[in-house]
C-alpha cells in the first residue's frame, strides 16, 4: 500500500486513480485493478457501513497477498502462517469473482465478504469457493430471507445479524464439507 507514504496534497491531486494490472486480467480477475497501486480517499465514505464492517482489511489483505504471491513464485520455503494467508488471498480473490450480467445486492456482497474474511472458507478447496459462495446464498435466498432483509434494511452487521450468520456459515460449512 504506497499511499501510506505519498504526501496528502499529493493524494489529493491523484485521488480515484486506479491501476490496472495485465496479470490480474489474464489470471481472470476482472476488474483487474492493483489494489496497493490504486489511491482512494473516498471510496470507504460512499459505503454503506455492512460493508465496511467486512471489508475493512480486505485492501491490505489482498495487496499483502499480491506481494506474498510474488515472493513465493521464487520457490522459497514458506511457514505454514504464510501459506496459510496465500491461501486465503487466493480464496479471496474467487470470492471477489462476479459472473458477467449477473448483479448482486449489496447484503448478499456483505455476506460473501463477511465469509471470506472471517476464516469460514479457509478450509474450502479454491476450486469449490464459488460453489460454496453460489449455495450458501441460495440457502439463505430461500429458508432465511428474513436474514437478507434486515441486511438490506439495517445497512450493518448487527450484533444479532452477526450471531445468526456465524451460526449459519458453520452448519452450512459441516453439511457443504461432509
Amino acid at each position: 500500500d504506497i499511499s501510506a507514504y505519498i504526501p496528502t496534497n499529493v493524494i489529493s491531486i491523484t485521488d480515484g486513480q486506479i491501476f490496472l494490472e495485465s496479470d490480474l486480467f489474464y489470471a481472470g480477475i476482472r476488474p483487474a485493478i492493483s489494489v496497493g497501486r490504486s489511491v482512494s480517499r473516498v471510496g470507504g465514505a460512499a459505503q454503506v457501513r455492512m460493508m465496511r464492517q467486512v471489508a475493512g482489511s480486505l485492501r491490505l489483505d489482498l495487496s499483502q497477498y499480491r506481494e506474498l504471491a510474488a515472493f513465493a513464485q521464487f520457490g522459497a520455503d514458506l511457514d505454514r502462517q504464510t501459506q496459510a494467508r496465500l491461501g486465503r488471498g487466493e480464496r479471496m480473490y474467487e470470492i471477489l469473482k462476479q459472473e458477467q450480467y449477473k448483479p448482486m445486492p449489496v447484503e448478499e456482497q456483505a455476506v460473501s465478504l463477511y465469509v471470506a474474511v472471517n476464516g469460514y472458507i479457509d478450509s474450502i478447496a479454491t476450486a469449490d469457493v464459488v460453489r460454496f459462495e453460489h449455495e450458501f446464498l441460495d440457502l439463505l435466498r430461500k429458508e432465511h430471507h428474513d436474514l437478507l432483509i434486515q441486511l438490506r434494511e439495517e445497512k450493518e452487521i448487527t450484533d444479532e445479524i452477526e450471531t445468526a450468520l456465524k451460526q449459519l456459515t458453520v452448519e452450512f460449512k459441516k453439511d457443504f464439507v461432509s
